[in-house]
């Protein structure tokens, strides 16, 4: 091999070795600053109060520079509606009539119902020709009247009397004499009034008694509304243990005014239990006047009548008992006075309450219940509504007679 052969071969060696180490060097370059710097995945952000929010990479050239998006705004969360439940609406009290004048306002129903006494009588006094014959006739309608065979003699014979000295007839000088012999037998003078004020401190305590069917508890009821318009504060007692309902009868036609009922949470209970229990709270409320319901109970019943009378002393044992009020349907006639006889005997009546003395009543019990017992009617029921019972008065119930 020639001295030029061997020269080339050191050149090709060397050039191949620049070439290799010129190649590694440019790569060195490339791998240090040729390219950006990728930044680490930034973890999600974990703010409180919202979810996690993932950050963007930064644009190219911003090397180093994290810009955090701001957080996401949450909407309030929502509270559960609040229901109001609507107010119980308040029930209206009634305001009862007044009690004045109510006799008064029902004298049309008084009158059509005694037509047989007033006009009967006035019909055979003013005929013009009274002989015996007549006055037997007028002595036979005061009877059928129920105004008792001794009220009907003085009637009868005070009658015959003015029309002999008088001489007359005339219809208004008759009607004039009737009106005022009617009225002393109803005798203006008793005293009417119902013990419904306090008294010594304490509440009036009023007794309801009667039979069956008398109608006690609607009259408890109505009497209740009479005191009302009174402005009296009233407690009712349901001592009608008995009858079925009695004591919720009773305790509506208290709800209707306002006034609280005393009861017991069973049927058959002790009657004088319920009745010293009200009498009890109406002294405990301040209250005027306690009116106590009993059952209805038959005049020949001796046990029940004994148990009547069991009820008024354990009342009296808390409170003295101001009034007894007996309750006579005037539809009974002369039964009624038997009725009042025996109750008069058991627990001391007081007055009289008649009722249903709009229907098929005769006026006349009106005066032999009172000349029978002694005391006076007091209270006359004249309809069903609910102030159809009204104080008795003694002028504007003779003149409904005659009208």
């Amino acid at each position: 091999m020639s001295a030029i052969d061997t020269l080339w071969e050191f050149l090709a060696v060397a050039i191949g070795i620049i070439v290799v180490f010129g190649g590694i060097a440019v790569g060195l370059m490339r791998g240090r600053g040729g390219r950006s710097k990728e930044l680490p995945p930034t973890p999600p952000s974990s703010a409180p109060g919202g979810p996690a929010v993932e950050v963007d990479a930064p644009p190219e050239g911003a090397v180093g520079t994290i810009e955090r998006p701001a957080p996401e705004v949450l909407e309030p969360t929502l509270q559960p509606e609040v229901i109001t439940p609507e107010p119980v609406p308040t029930p209206t009290l009634e305001r009862p009539d007044a009690p004045a004048g109510r006799l008064r306002r029902l004298r049309a129903r008084l009158a059509r119902s005694n037509s047989a006494l007033g006009k009967g009588l006035l019909a055979l006094l003013s005929g013009g020709k009274l002989d015996e014959a007549a006055w037997e006739e007028v002595e036979d309608t005061l009877l059928a009247a129920d105004l008792g065979v001794a009220a009907t003699t003085e009637l009868v014979d005070s009658l015959r009397t003015k029309v002999a000295v008088e001489g007359t007839t005339d219809e208004a000088t008759v009607r004039g004499w009737l009106r005022e012999e009617l009225l002393t037998l109803v005798d203006p003078s008793m005293d009417r009034s119902i013990v419904s004020s306090r008294v010594d401190g304490r509440p009036a305590c009023v007794l309801v008694v009667g039979v069956n069917g008398t109608g006690k508890t609607t009259t408890v009821g109505k009497l209740a509304r009479v005191l009302v318009a009174q402005d009296k504060d009233v407690v009712l007692g349901a001592a009608d243990t008995f009858r079925a309902a009695a004591a919720d009868q009773l305790q509506t036609w208290g709800e209707r005014v306002g006034v609280p009922t005393i009861r017991s949470d069973r049927e058959g209970a002790d009657p004088a239990a319920v009745a010293f229990d009200a009498v009890k709270a109406a002294a405990e409320m301040e209250a005027d006047v306690v009116l106590i319901d009993t059952a209805g109970r038959l005049q020949n019943k001796v046990g029940l009548m004994d148990e009547l009378g069991k009820v008024k002393r354990v009342i009296e044992k808390q409170s003295p008992v101001d009034e007894v009020l007996l309750v006579l349907d005037a539809t009974t006639g002369q039964n009624g006075m038997r009725q009042a006889e025996v109750f008069s005997q058991v627990v001391g009546i007081t007055g009289i309450v008649l009722t249903k003395l709009d229907g098929t009543a005769k006026g006349g019990i009106v005066v032999a219940v009172q000349r029978g017992l002694g005391v006076p009617v007091k209270l006359v029921g004249l309809g069903e509504g609910p102030d159809d019972l009204a104080p008795f008065e003694p002028e504007a119930f003779v003149d409904a007679l005659l009208d």
